[in-house]
């Protein structure tokens, strides 16, 4: 991995209804945030073309589409989505639809993520989704596929990432959602970790929404989450 930047190590989930909200996150945080995750519920409000402007203005982009579908379906949208200058786009971990989405990605310079399992799920949820193994084990069978597909990291639990990276190698990032700083409320998430566990365990890019979004003084709770983050990779 290269050496990133702090700031890039943050990337700010605009889960939010509207694209008029998610400008006035941005234009609050300014230049302490460079990097934004554009996800499901933003993108059917216009948050693609919103996106779109984020590329313009020079922020990076993290597409969250969770793509599966047939092969030709998942390649030639992921050929149209790296078009677009975005930064990241997520792939649900499956081998066919990674191959056909490194296939469809070509020479771009578009970053493919699997989704290993959702940090809202847990091992009852798998239980009740018919799947005979652990989370743990889950993500990791899920990590091994997403390497021999060639694509560029995984997402995972913060739970999850210190184990994934003996997996995956050095060559490929770990985004960790489900981050929570100390104190703050847990939500529908279930495997968490403060920002500092999270990069101690060897994530790459922490991926945090409500506790900044949502705070009385977003660019403070974003500044906050940096300075764990640097504290961190410190020591």
């Amino acid at each position: 991995m290269p050496l990133l930047d702090i700031r890039d190590r943050l990337i700010v989930g605009l889960d939010v209804p509207t694209v008029a909200e998610a400008e006035a996150i941005v234009s609050t945080l300014g230049d302490t945030v460079t990097f934004y995750k554009v996800g499901l519920q933003l993108q059917f409000a216009g948050g693609l073309d919103f996106a779109r402007r984020l590329v313009d203005q020079g922020k990076k982009v993290f597409l969250d589409v969770k793509l599966l579908d047939i092969d030709n379906t998942v390649e030639h949208a992921v050929e149209n989505i790296a078009k677009l200058g975005f930064h990241f786009c997520t792939i649900h971990a499956y081998p066919k639809a990674m191959r056909a989405a490194v296939k469809g990605k070509g020479m771009s310079d578009l970053r493919l993520l699997a989704v290993t399992v959702l940090t809202s799920m847990d091992e009852a949820d798998l239980a009740a989704a018919g799947y005979g193994v652990g989370t743990a084990e889950l993500v990791a069978r899920r990590a091994a596929d997403a390497r021999l597909a060639g694509m560029d990291g995984i997402v995972c639990s913060p739970e999850e990432a210190r184990a994934m990276r003996a997996i995956v190698g050095a060559g490929m990032a770990i985004v960790t959602p489900g981050i929570r700083p100390a104190g703050s409320a847990v939500g529908d998430q279930k495997r968490v970790a403060t920002p500092a566990m999270a990069i101690r365990a060897g994530a790459d890019h922490l991926v945090v929404a409500r506790p900044i979004i949502a705070a009385n003084d977003p660019r403070a709770a974003a500044k906050a989450i940096l300075s764990e983050i640097d504290t961190a990779l410190s020591i």
